[in-house]
């Protein structure tokens, strides 16, 4: 008995911290063949140092014809962003290379994919407006959200 209460207690006690460190610094979004993500808004704790996003895409649609990726830029930059991603084109994923005003994003995927990106939290302000989006061709004015450091 008490070798099964102290396995109980050092598994408590080795899955605590890992569960502690992630709480609330992670994010699942799923962009579908309807243009639509499934979160309209994401927040993220000022204690968290590093945030995921992993973006799946639900749909069955190929890349090169319903392809989706997630960008986070300020709210104020998106439609200058967005407008630029047609001449990024395909092969930089729809978005700029270097663009100091994209925060992060993620690569382009297709239906059944997924993929990830870390944002350092460091690099946000609580209290400023972040926005995210898809910026395949014509997908940002349906495909957005919005972003904040709580």
């Amino acid at each position: 008995m008490k070798s099964l209460m102290l396995a109980a207690a050092l598994a408590l006690f080795a899955t605590g911290p890992v569960l502690a460190a992630d709480a609330g610094c992670s994010t699942v979004i799923e962009g579908n063949d309807a243009m639509k993500f499934n979160k309209a808004s994401i927040e993220i704790p000022k204690s968290c140092k590093d945030f995921k996003v992993t973006l799946k895409h639900v749909g069955k649609l190929p890349k090169a014809t319903m392809g989706h990726n997630w960008v986070l830029t300020k709210t104020a930059d998106l439609q200058a962003v967005a407008n630029e991603a047609l001449k990024a084109g395909v092969k930089n994923d729809y978005v700029k290379p270097d663009d100091a005003r994209v925060i992060a994003h993620t690569k382009m995927i297709g239906g059944g994919e997924s993929t990830e990106v870390t944002v350092s939290v460091a690099k946000l302000k609580a209290g400023e407006a972040y926005s995210f989006f898809c910026s395949f061709p014509g997908h940002w004015a349906l495909m957005k959200g919005t972003l904040t450091v709580k």
